[in-house]
Formats: C-alpha cells, sequence, structure tokens
C-alpha cells in the first residue's frame, strides 16, 4: 500500500514535470512569435517540452510550498535559488553540448549573459503567482482527473511519457554533440 502511494504520487509530479515543461515550451514560443514575428522552435529537445520549466516547477513545489504565506520570503528566495538554477543548467548545456539557450550578454547587470537581474526579480515574483494562484489550481483540476483514471493506466501514462522523454533526451543530445 505505501509503495503504491509513493508511485502514485511520483505519477502525479511526472505529470506535473511534462504539463509545466510543455506550458514553459508554449510561453517560449509565444514570446518568439511576439517578439520576432516568426515562429522558432525552443528548447534543445525535438518534442514540445523546455525540462528548464518541469523541472523548476517542481522546484517551486517541492521546496517552496511552505512559503505560501509570506511573499516576501518567497519572491527573495525564488529570485536566488532559479538564478542560481538558471545560471548552472546555462553552463552545463554549454559546456557539454556547446549550446546557448539564452544569451543576456547585452541586458542591463548580467552575469556572463547566463542570468540578468530582470529575470531574477522576474523569478521571484512568477513564484509568487505559481505558488499562490497557478498550481492551486492546476493541482486541483490534477487531482479530479487523476481520480477517473485507473492506476494500471496511470502507470502505462507514465512509462510511455519517460520512455519518449528519455529517448528524446538522448537523441537531441547526439545531435548537439555530433556522435553519430
Amino acid at each position: 500500500m505505501v509503495n503504491t502511494l509513493k508511485k502514485n504520487k511520483l505519477i502525479i509530479y511526472a505529470f506535473y514535470f511534462f504539463l509545466y515543461a510543455f506550458i514553459g515550451w508554449c510561453m517560449e514560443t509565444l514570446y518568439c512569435v511576439i517578439t520576432l514575428g516568426e515562429f522558432h522552435k525552443r528548447g534543445f529537445l525535438y518534442g514540445p517540452i523546455c525540462p528548464i520549466y518541469g523541472y523548476g516547477a517542481l522546484i517551486l513545489i517541492l521546496f517552496f510550498s511552505n512559503y505560501k504565506k509570506n511573499s516576501l520570503k518567497l519572491f527573495f528566495y525564488a529570485g536566488i535559488i532559479f538564478s542560481v538554477f538558471e545560471y548552472i543548467v546555462s553552463f552545463l548545456l554549454d559546456a557539454t553540448l556547446k549550446l546557448k539557450c539564452w544569451d543576456y550578454t547585452n541586458e542591463f547587470f548580467n552575469l556572463n549573459g547566463r542570468i540578468t537581474l530582470a529575470f531574477s526579480i522576474a523569478w521571484g515574483f512568477i513564484a509568487i503567482l505559481f505558488i499562490n494562484h497557478i498550481h492551486p489550481f492546476i493541482r486541483k483540476k490534477v487531482d479530479h482527473l487523476v481520480k477517473k483514471i485507473p492506476l494500471r493506466v496511470r502507470y502505462t501514462i507514465f512509462n510511455v511519457c519517460f520512455i519518449i522523454f528519455i529517448t528524446d533526451t538522448v537523441l537531441s543530445c547526439i545531435k548537439y554533440i555530433k556522435i553519430i
């Protein structure tokens, strides 16, 4: 019974990851359409997700939900943590795949073009919005949906999504490091 509860929780977190990674990809794509006037594929994966948004959402859900009633702490902690997270992801993508998914070099108060003060502040506001409004709304919808899906079907969906994600990640990495 305990093992089933842990698996179910893992499946729900995986669902959040994929959902928020997809929403992040949509936001990035829409931003490009608005600012550049045309579609540009965003992210480094073939599929329509930006994992950094999925991981970011999980970080907020797992570690920042306790700050729901303290917006000031949430703002500052999230601004700092997500700036560090963004810097590390940018560094790793550049170091391992020679990939630069974003460049803030021309932005005011940037650090090596990887992070900027404006986005650090934005991450703080986004965290407040996410923890207090977006995720509670999504969580309610997900809880309602999950109750309707049999456990076996949830496991199957999880396994298929996981396999697709891992395959996409491996193939994308091969593309960028040009192994084949």
